[in-house]
Formats: structure tokens, sequence, C-alpha cells
């Protein structure tokens, strides 16, 4: 159950950041710097419940 846990955790943290994203470039466009962290993250996010998936 604690890996089903952390898998959904990480689903959302990585939807609410390409949700927050969005308000962003809603309001101002990122830096080209900006969007480039914010998509390894969002990498970074994906992997680590992939991994979490894998090791179950």
């Amino acid at each position: 159950m604690v890996d089903s846990e952390a898998y959904k955790l990480e689903k959302y943290l990585a939807e609410k950041a390409k949700q927050d994203q969005e308000k962003e470039q809603a309001s101002e466009p990122l830096s080209a710097y900006d969007a480039c962290v914010l998509k390894e993250s969002i990498k970074i996010h994906e992997l680590i419940a992939e991994a979490q998936r894998k090791s179950k």
C-alpha cells in the first residue's frame, strides 16, 4: 500500500507542477531556463514513480 500511495503522490505532484506551469505561462511567460528546469523536474518525478512501480 505504501508504494501505491507514493506513486499517487508523485503523479499528483507532477500534475500539480504542470497546472502551475500553465497558470504561470498565462500570466507571464517562463524564461527558457525556468521552463527547462520545470520539464526536468517533471521527468524526475515520473522516473521516481516508475522506479517505485518496478520495485514492487
